[in-house]
């Protein structure tokens, strides 16, 4: 076994006490049990470590062990997961099919600025050596109730400060996702980065487009969830040059916009940004995640964003939603503040014409990241509507949408009925149920079959054309 006490350093680095903030899940300590017991050096390491110690829950313990791949998968059987054996990593999975990932101690090979070769046999000091931050290179053995900090991570956290282990341009080289890993956690845990650090992570900015649109994709979503304030890490994206360098369509984005993303709610606790903690909650989360985003896009063009989310891998469902909220701020957004600014009642016809125009299932999420940019606006000292405004239309649009008719399939008569009385087939169809549809957001009262086909038997006899000013509000 390696025994990583062995030296005067190492035992200055560990606390002889047992950390009153460390609680590893009970299924966590019977697989570094049976490690430990079986002859292999094992301890708790990474962000679970780090979470627990400033005081957040965190249950992604993973582990790092003297004990090979095969030697883990031996000692578990039926219970392991190969999910990176090259690189000394297998999932065990405990008895409630929670999978922890156990990693063999190794040392860097060589690295392409992306993966590392990788070889076994290391100690924990080599393994923790190579990680990338010094809040992020303490180790806690559950045997033994005795943390392990060589580079003084507990000392950093204490001074909020985000540090790379060794040589910050070193780190940086080895793995290019560092750099945004440095921003979120900066931002997350309201930390400073340190000088040298900083440097590195600037430094990395040009070499940011090896990354894949995968990764780039994964930590602006962790940011989202993460982070309670996504500002603070966008700011640091903008300033290293990470933002231009991976997604150009944003590089101009405003001071206003990328407050407005701390006034909406946090997607909720997650466990280090891939599952919110409650399954019920995972809903909620991810509309709150795509409303976050959408309000980073808002004022991008439409076909921008939808090409800059699709180039990052992010699904066509969410790029088109993200991309017709944004389309919807752009035609409506400068009209419903003015009208909330005023300070005169809203029609109820402009109510439904909003929501008409933005989409019966997008008007509510449309009007949240609204609230949250007229927000950022008033503590810039701007001009917005006051929160007490925006909940009352917000209340009535809400209640618009799924009440009133502001869809064309709302309407109680459609192109069948048209052809019926007698209009030909083709595009004139659609003019006039859109024209129609323009009627009843003015007074739904004409929603009947009688006073829409006499309308539209008018129309199609060469009477108003559907885009005629007869349905304005």
């Amino acid at each position: 076994m390696h025994a990583a006490g062995d030296s005067d350093e190492s035992e200055r680095a560990s606390s002889p006490s047992r950390p009153a903030d460390l609680n590893p899940p009970a299924s966590v300590l019977d697989i570094a049990a049976r490690l430990e017991r079986a002859g292999f050096e094992t301890w708790c390491v990474g962000g679970a470590v780090r979470d627990a110690l400033v005081g957040q829950r965190h249950s992604d313990w993973d582990l790092a062990t003297a004990a090979t791949p095969e030697q883990v998968m031996q000692l578990f059987p039926r219970r392991t997961i190969p999910v990176g054996v090259p690189h000394g990593t297998v999932g065990v999975l405990d008895p409630a099919g929670v999978m922890h990932e156990v990693t063999t101690f190794r040392r860097d090979i060589r690295t392409d600025g992306r993966h590392a070769e990788v070889e076994f046999g290391a100690s924990l000091d080599e393994d923790l050596a190579r990680r990338d931050f010094t809040v992020n290179a303490i180790a806690y053995s559950p045997s033994r109730h005795v943390l392990h900090d060589p580079f003084d991570g507990r000392g950093d956290l204490r001074r909020h400060l985000l540090r790379a282990v060794g040589t910050p341009a070193d780190r940086m080289r080895e793995d290019r996702l560092r750099a945004l890993r440095a921003l979120r956690f900066a931002a997350r845990f309201d930390f400073e980065i340190e000088p040298a650090t900083w440097a590195a992570i600037v430094g990395s900015a040009s070499y940011l487009g090896h990354l894949s649109a995968e990764r780039v994709k994964e930590e602006l979503t962790k940011t989202m969830v993460q982070v309670a304030r996504p500002s603070r890490a966008l700011v640091l994206w903008r300033e290293s040059g990470a933002l231009a360098a991976l997604v150009p369509g944003l590089a101009g984005v405003d001071a206003v916009t990328v407050a407005s993303i701390d006034c909406l709610a946090q997607p909720g606790r997650t466990i280090d940004g891939d599952t919110p903690a409650a399954a019920s909650s995972t809903a909620r989360a991810d509309a709150r995640r795509l409303r976050r985003l959408a309000a980073l896009f808002l004022e991008v063009a439409p076909d921008v964003a939808r090409r800059t989310l699709k180039a990052l891998r992010f699904s066509n469902a969410d790029a088109e939603w993200i991309a017709s909220l944004g389309a919807g701020w752009q035609a409506l957004g400068p009209e419903i503040e003015h009208a909330l600014l005023t300070g005169d009642p809203v029609p109820d016809g402009a109510i439904r014409r909003w929501v008409a125009d933005a989409g019966r299932t997008r008007i509510a999420s449309l009007l949240r990241i609204a609230s949250a940019r007229w927000g950022a606006q008033r503590a810039s000292g701007a001009p917005a509507p006051m929160p007490r405004t925006v909940a009352a239309v917000y209340r009535r649009a809400v209640r618009s949408a799924y009440r009133d008719a502001v869809e064309l399939v709302d309407l109680v008569i459609d192109g069948d009925d048209l052809i019926a009385a007698g209009i030909a087939p083709g595009r004139r169809i659609g003019e006039i149920l859109r024209y129609l549809l323009a009627v009843v957001l003015v007074d739904p009262t004409q929603n009947t079959s009688a006073h829409l086909l006499a309308l539209a038997l008018a129309l199609g006899d060469g009477g108003p054309e559907p885009a005629s000013g007869a349905a304005a509000t």
